[in-house]
């Protein structure tokens, strides 16, 4: 029962889940800090000072309208920067070198011996046979 379960845990594909959902949700806090305070007022300082960033408004009627209009480029692109630096932290933290012990115990495992075919089999009978009444 419990050997089962550890196959089942010790598969590669349950591991690197459980890793990127753990560490994903643990690093998304540093990268949104990350992005909010250091790339966002970069984005930002392309947009007008009047705006909340960079992106244009549907309506310049009034200030009200014009802030409730607003597109805001800015929290597209913030969203994108930490999906991709989320990412690359857990592939390149956890899923390559996984990857990387995966393969070294592959080529660390001996080669099965190959199956010896029945006529292989037989020709051993008769030399063993042959060796027995000579000897």
């Amino acid at each position: 029962m419990f050997q089962g379960f550890k196959d089942f845990i010790l598969r590669g594909n349950v591991i690197e889940l459980a890793v990127a959902v753990v560490v994903g949700s643990a690093f998304q806090q540093v990268v949104d800090k990350f992005v909010s305070s250091i790339v966002e007022p970069i984005i930002n300082a392309a947009g007008s000072p009047e705006t909340a960033g960079l992106g244009f408004s549907l309506r310049t009627d009034t200030a009200e309208m014009a802030q409730s209009t607003f597109i805001n480029f800015s929290t597209i692109i913030n969203a994108l920067i930490v999906f991709v630096m989320t990412a690359a932290v857990v592939y390149f933290v956890f899923v390559l070198p996984m990857n990387k012990l995966a393969e070294r115990r592959a080529r660390g495992a001996e080669p099965e011996p190959e199956a010896i075919s029945e006529d292989t089999a037989l020709l051993r009978e008769i030399r063993d046979a042959l060796k027995a009444n000579r000897g």
